[in-house]
């Protein structure tokens, strides 16, 4: 019986366990939901489908003009998750997705702007805020009378969040806010911030984040100049200064000294969204590839009869439809009430943004010299799309994370079997049993005997070849795992060579049960003629992914790691490269 509090697929995974119960059947919008949604795309469409040209000219200005921040407004962008009984539409995590993804076919930086609002500027209000607060604010947010920023990112502290110098001191009844956040998205035209930091230790503790909910009027707060960016230029970036910031604890969001882990569900909360825009661009850059690949003609005959221009494109596609399947499991997941699916959110916005840059990169490419110009979008979306491997996490922080978590499973296992091996001196009898049991298991994974959650039973038999080689990687990966743990000990921390290859196997594995959940769905729907092209893309992922699998499971133990770094320290010692031709 899965609980929807504490299971997750990933993290059983590293057991050895294949919860299939999780991730099938494959999520889908209700019907109610889905004619709403519709009905919104066709206002996204109408609204933006004409301002390509102000598009290119926003970005080269550096900003949304405010008019068109009202036409937001009016098509109701900026309450799309405020609960219908605060004026909002009260969209899940799947419907917001799915919107921000037909914004994102658009335009970067307008999907951003929205996204940024309801994702995580006022999302720690939905998910922390008091009955009080949520009726205060949600209706002007909803309307997009406030627009919401959300303040986490400072000089100094970016992905360690738990660095922030801004500081909140209990004075009186009061709370004073002071410090400087930076890089705020919506920074300059918001009304509503999210804004974490530090507040006094209670008893002989260290001091720990609040967060709080601070309206843009209050005496005290500044802030700097637009950013002047790489891509994503027409959206409102900026610094944020709070000096003497007075306020009361109406404006605590949560419980004070909770807010790192507020703002690690906040961001995590927001990936749908991210993921949505995602997926969105790529749709696009496929969609402008095909006609650029008809069009563009060489040595006398359209690119797009060529071999290589066609892997470009074929690549885009699997990626496009991989990248929509984990995007839409993980909202699927929020929908349905799950609470700890961290990592597998943290694994869609890994996988998204980089299938992202690569559709974009290879867009381009498949432009030739037209893509390099301004007059074409293809520069502007490449520049776009770079920061999504940035914000809300670098790929790199979200790698380890994504790791560590996964492997923490095996170290509870692990540590049970210490205290096991501790009773088995007051009890040799119990503790062989203890030891026989962990050894069977351990040997059950390796084998893949029947037992526990070890094979699919839901799987279409179209797929069964792919799934019994899933099975036969999620034993290899459960195997290196609770080697990799035994060996290291709390010293894994710091094996960061091997926990990205962690991180990359069950990446690779997460995306490639979200295809097979999603084209099991697509055959029990459409039958195997019908679905034929998602079966081929299904194979086509899972055989690239068995492959970047075998990998990283063999370079754990044999690679060159200890070179690179090596080559890395010399480069630091030198401040450069060493070697010069004369």
């Amino acid at each position: 019986m899965i609980d929807k509090s504490s299971d997750s697929f990933v993290q059983s995974l590293c057991m050895g366990r294949i919860e299939e119960e999780i991730v099938f059947p494959y999520p889908v919008m209700k019907a109610a939901e889905r004619e709403v949604v519709g009905q919104v795309l066709a206002s996204v469409n109408q609204l933006l489908g004409p301002r390509a040209k102000d598009f290119r000219e926003w970005d080269v200005k550096g900003e949304l003009p405010a008019a068109f921040l009202e036409e937001l407004r009016a098509f109701g962008l900026f309450g799309l998750v405020v609960p219908e009984a605060q004026g909002g539409l009260g969209f899940g995590s799947a419907a917001y997705s799915r919107v921000l993804q037909q914004i994102a076919t658009h335009d970067g930086s307008v999907a951003l702007t929205v996204g940024a609002h309801s994702s995580i500027g006022m999302r720690g209000l939905l998910l922390f805020g008091t009955e009080a607060q949520r009726q205060k604010w949600l209706p002007r947010l909803a309307t997009g009378e406030l627009i919401a920023a959300f303040c986490l990112t400072e000089p100094g502290a970016g992905s360690d969040a738990a660095a922030v110098k801004t500081t909140a001191r209990r004075e009186g009844d009061a709370w004073i806010l002071n410090g400087e956040k930076l890089w705020i998205t919506n920074g300059g035209i918001a009304g509503f911030y999210t804004v974490f930091a530090k507040t006094p230790a209670t008893g002989e503790g260290k001091a720990q984040m609040t967060a709080f909910i601070v309206p843009r009027d209050l005496p005290g707060i500044t802030t700097g100049p637009h950013e002047d960016k790489m891509g994503i230029r027409a959206s409102n970036t900026t610094t944020v200064h709070f000096e003497e910031v007075r306020l009361t604890d109406e404006h605590v969001l949560g419980e004070v000294g909770k807010g790192f882990k507020a703002a690690m569900r906040i961001l995590n909360a927001g990936r749908s969204g991210l993921g949505g825009g995602c997926v969105g661009g790529m749709r696009r850059l496929l969609a402008m590839s095909t006609v650029q690949a008809k069009e563009r003609r060489q040595f006398g005959r359209p690119i797009a009869e060529f071999g290589l221009v066609k892997q470009k494109l074929g690549e885009m596609v699997v990626n496009a439809y991989a990248s929509e399947a984990v995007v839409g499991m993980v909202a699927g997941l929020s929908d349905q009430g799950y609470e700890d699916y961290a990592v597998e959110a943290a694994i869609s916005k890994v996988f998204a943004t980089e299938a992202l840059f690569r559709a974009a990169d290879e867009a381009l490419q498949i432009a030739g010299g037209n893509g390099y110009m301004r007059e074409f979008p293809y520069e502007r979306i490449l520049r776009d799309t770079r920061i999504n491997r940035i914000f809300e996490g670098t790929n790199e922080i979200l790698r380890l994370f994504i790791a560590l978590t996964a492997v923490n499973r095996v170290g509870v296992q692990l540590q049970e079997l210490v205290q096991g091996i501790k009773g088995a001196l007051a009890d040799p009898i119990k503790g062989f049993g203890v030891l026989s049991d962990y050894a069977l298991k351990q040997a059950s994974i390796r084998t893949g005997l029947v037992g526990e959650k070890r094979h699919f039973t839901r799987l279409h038999p179209a797929l069964a070849g792919v799934g019994e080689q899933y099975e036969a990687l999620v034993r290899e990966v459960a195997w290196v795992s609770d080697r990799e743990l035994r060996r290291h000990g709390k010293g894994i921390i710091e094996q960061q060579f091997a926990l990205k290859r962690i991180a990359d196997i069950l990446t690779d594995l997460f995306v490639t049960a979200a295809i097979l959940s999603r084209v099991t769905a697509a055959l029990e729907e459409k039958g195997e003629a019908g679905a034929a092209r998602e079966v081929e893309i299904a194979r086509v992922f899972a055989r690239a992914a068995r492959s970047r699998i075998r990998g990283n499971l063999r370079r754990v133990d044999s690679n060159d790691d200890e070179l690179v770094v090596a080559l890395a320290d010399d480069a630091l010692e030198r401040e450069g490269y060493g070697w010069d031709l004369v």
